[in-house]
């Protein structure tokens, strides 16, 4: 069981300042996402796209933001735990009991989310059978890229991750690489690395084939694709990893009695608490008048709910709030030297 001041739920922009907020006033945070790397839709979605509604930044990519911000947090070394899915939160007296997909459990008085729009889901192979080799055989993210060497490795997908991971495994592994159409989406030096390596024997590419079938019994032995021209080719794979992108789900979150409205969870714009004590909700995911859905509205909202959070998680104590500029008990935290 794992005991903080409060837990973050996104480890987006707006969670990873909340995160700096809650530190900044005294307070213990952990941060569960259910993506593998930090930075959310920043890192996603638009990892290259220029940003130009940051105060005082002119310009800079969803990377660079997502890198400045883990800058700013690292002093005070926060725990955060990716690749999973909070499933369950309820009640247990004055704190919320919290659950991952993972079995990891929390005690909290406070929960912030900061899920953007609700979590984000790999799109998986159509085949129902294929759910049964799932985190097993068929992986639709890389978290251990050891396990495969040596191995047999069927890629599908015509994007950047798909093509990256295809030219890195065949480094030590026999790569397959599955794509429905003749042409890719990746980066152009990437995809002439894959057409290169084909030549050279070191990946096997099929273009226009799909996934129909999967056969094995505990682990995965063969795979089926289908071409567009009907035919069917059985090969054998002991991994499948899935490339098709991500899709947004609202997820555990709506059954959490919260008053959820379009997907979104109506707060109030003092604390950004919703209907249920000790539970918040900043960025994308909250609604309230006036809301607007940028980066700097989760800044905001991140920080007054931290506030709030001081309050149940320090009872017996008044919070007493001081500028950064001139408080020695913030500049002690960050490491800063007074003068």
């Amino acid at each position: 069981m794992n005991k903080t001041d409060a837990l973050i739920i996104g480890a987006g922009p707006t969670g990873l300042f909340t995160a700096h907020q809650l530190k900044l006033i005294g307070l213990d945070c952990e941060i569960v996402d259910n993506l593998d790397k930090i930075g959310g839709q920043c890192i996603e979605l638009y990892p290259d796209k220029p940003i130009y509604d940051i105060p005082a930044v002119p310009e800079c990519t969803g990377e660079e933001l997502t890198n400045n911000l883990i800058n700013q947090i690292k002093p005070f070394n926060i725990k955060t735990h990716l690749g999973e899915r909070v499933d369950e939160v309820k009640k247990e007296g004055e704190n919320w009991f919290v659950k991952t997909n993972l079995g990891k459990t929390f005690l909290t008085p406070n929960v912030i989310i900061a899920g953007g729009v609700g979590s984000f889901e790999p799109r998986k192979f159509s085949p129902k059978e294929c759910e049964k080799f799932e985190n097993k055989s068929i992986f639709y993210s890389v978290k251990d890229k050891t396990i495969f060497e040596g191995k047999t490795v069927s890629i599908f997908g015509g994007g950047d991750s798909a093509l990256d991971w295809a030219v890195e495994l065949s480094k030590s592994s026999k790569v397959n690489l599955v794509h429905r159409r003749d042409d890719f989406r990746g980066a152009q030096a990437t995809v002439d690395k894959v057409h290169e390596l084909a030549k050279s024997g070191k990946i096997n590419l099929y273009t226009k084939y799909q996934l129909t079938n999967v056969i094995g019994n505990d682990n995965l032995e063969s795979i089926e694709i289908k071409h567009d021209s009907k035919e069917i080719k059985t090969i054998k794979t002991d991994f499948a990893l899935g490339f098709f992108g991500l899709i947004m789900q609202l997820g555990p979150i709506a059954d959490w009695g919260l008053n959820i409205d379009k997907k979104t969870v109506a707060v109030d714009t003092e604390k950004f608490e919703t209907n249920q004590k000790g539970i918040y909700a900043v960025g994308d995911i909250c609604s309230y008048p006036g809301k607007l859905k940028l980066i700097l509205s989760g800044f905001h909202e991140g920080a007054l709910a931290a506030r709030a959070c001081f309050k149940l998680a320090r009872p017996n104590e008044k919070y007493r709030f001081e500028f950064t500029t001139s408080s020695k008990t913030i500049k002690d935290r960050l490491g800063v030297k007074s003068d």
